[in-house]
């Protein structure tokens, strides 16, 4: 009679009769209501991911479905028991489990479909199928299909987008491509508000672009304006420019405590509509702008024709770059913002659409504003969010903080691009804000490489991954040497 086999003998075929039932589980899909589906699937040589794309076939007549796995999750499950030397075990399996939603096909329930990875030729058909019929932004590809483009719809704009990302993530490139296909696609009127000098190139095509790209930017490129601190045509204001409200937070007037002063300058812009600091004839509002250094500012038009607030409000530009990096100090940037902010929010009855661009928005329009500028500049923002979109005024609102702008603005979004985001505490909150996008996609944002993200709301069909195709256009700014970190010889 043979001994009965030793423990690692028993081990063996106890983990190679595991491996076998669990590579035995069926890819199998099965839902309720059609619209949402419950997956299974073995963990050996898993196809399947989470934001991916997937078949669902089934043998009972229902039909083909095309679907996205929302959530994938492993998990425990009893399987049979096994009898060895008088011994019963129960084997556990390790099995994938997940859900997702059907995009397309049969609408009616089905169970045990047989599911499987979507080809990336499926999956362009069914991008094709429900693509828009208006402009497309051709803005990448599909991340988990390489090769697979990925179009935004142009026409998805006339809804708030919030773009947000790490330092590194890629945003300002993404941000750069965005506008390049808006300018190339659309006729939309943009004004960018840009604290970082990030857009000033952007009616300037790189070498090395590709060939068919460079002529359809060469076509829109002449109608980038920028508009910097020195040079022709610079970023310049005059005081008529600022309605009372700029010029009383420009002056630190608060209508209570400085009430005296405050009604003084009330009555000057009543009477005399001063053009310039100088026709402030009030002694005490002119030892304010002395005590304040106002009156030193470079933004002032001393004279000059033309203003940025004009430009904004009547010129032909399709594109004006309000280069507030370019502005000699913060207070500058901010009076710069604020003007341009509340010279469109009180033009708005024209009802000439113009996408509003807020970069670095945690620094133009501040949840916790540092100074009355910043206070009114934040107040109009969300003010336009509010309320801007019935007359055509439409923000891109692009920041690497979501919780250093006032969620009064955000909440009013409704279209997302996240990219790269390793804050938990920023995840949170931007998960509680946009809450119609699946809180598993979002974890995600913690894995994206460099221009890598998340699209949801009007502009995608669905919330989708995305990596950002190529830039035309050169990127402005500028990048902090790193030779010091070079290896010493």
């Amino acid at each position: 009679m043979a001994d009965p086999p030793g423990v690692e003998a028993q081990l063996a075929q106890y983990r190679a009769m595991r491996r076998e039932l669990e590579q035995a589980i069926l890819p199998l899909a099965g839902s309720i209501d059609g619209r949402r589906f419950s997956l299974q699937a073995s963990l050996h040589g898993l196809a399947f991911e989470t934001g991916g794309y997937v078949v669902l076939e089934s043998e009972d007549g229902g039909g083909r479905r095309f679907g996205q796995v929302l959530a994938l999750s492993d998990t425990r499950v009893d399987g049979p028991e096994t009898t060895g030397d008088g011994l019963r075990t129960r084997i556990t399996l390790r099995a994938a489990v997940g859900e997702g939603v059907v995009l397309a096909g049969d609408p009616g329930p089905f169970h045990d479909a047989l599911a499987r990875q979507a080809t990336p030729e499926e999956i362009a058909s069914y991008l094709e199928d429900v693509a828009p019929k208006r402009a497309r932004l051709a803005v990448g590809d599909v991340l988990l299909a390489p090769g697979v483009p990925l179009s935004l719809d142009a026409g998805g704009f006339d809804r708030h987008t919030f773009l947000c990302g790490q330092s590194g993530s890629g945003k300002t490139y993404g941000l750069g491509v965005l506008l390049e296909r808006l300018l190339q696609e659309t006729e939309l009127r943009i004004v960018i508000l840009d604290p970082n000098s990030d857009f000033v190139r952007l009616g300037e095509i790189r070498e090395g672009v590709d060939p068919a790209l460079a002529r359809r930017h060469e076509r829109v490129a002449g109608g980038v304006v920028p508009r910097r601190a020195e040079g022709a045509g610079r970023l310049a204001l005059g005081l008529a420019d600022l309605d009372a409200a700029t010029q009383a937070a420009m002056l630190r007037l608060d209508p209570i405590a400085d009430r005296e002063e405050y009604a003084a300058l009330a009555d000057v812009v009543e009477r005399f509509r001063p053009g310039e600091l100088t026709e402030l004839t009030d002694e005490r509002l002119g030892q304010r702008v002395r005590n304040l250094g106002v009156h030193r500012w470079g933004i002032w038009s001393r004279g000059e024709a033309g203003s940025v607030v004009a430009e904004a409000l009547e010129g032909d530009a399709r594109c004006l770059v309000v280069d507030l990096g370019s502005l000699g100090s913060r207070e500058e940037q901010a009076l710069a913002a604020t003007a341009v902010l509340t010279g469109l929010w009180r033009e708005r009855e024209r009802r000439r659409p113009v996408l509003i661009v807020i970069d670095e928005a945690h620094n133009v329009c501040p949840a916790e504003p540092e100074d009355p500028l910043r206070a009114l500049s934040a107040d109009v923002a969300v003010r336009i969010a509010a309320e801007g979109r019935k007359f055509g005024l439409y923000l891109l609102v692009s920041t690497q903080r979501p919780q250093k702008v006032p969620e009064n603005l955000l909440s009013q979004c409704d279209n997302l691009i996240l990219m790269r985001m390793n804050s938990q505490a920023d995840l949170a909150y931007v998960a509680d804000v946009f809450s119609f996008v699946p809180a598993s996609l979002l974890a995600r944002a913690t894995a994206f490489r460099q221009g890598e993200c998340l699209v949801a709301g009007k502009i995608a069909p669905h919330p989708a991954f995305l990596r950002v195709g190529e830039r035309v256009s050169v990127e402005g700014g500028g990048d902090v040497p790193a030779d010091w970190a070079r290896a010493r010889g």
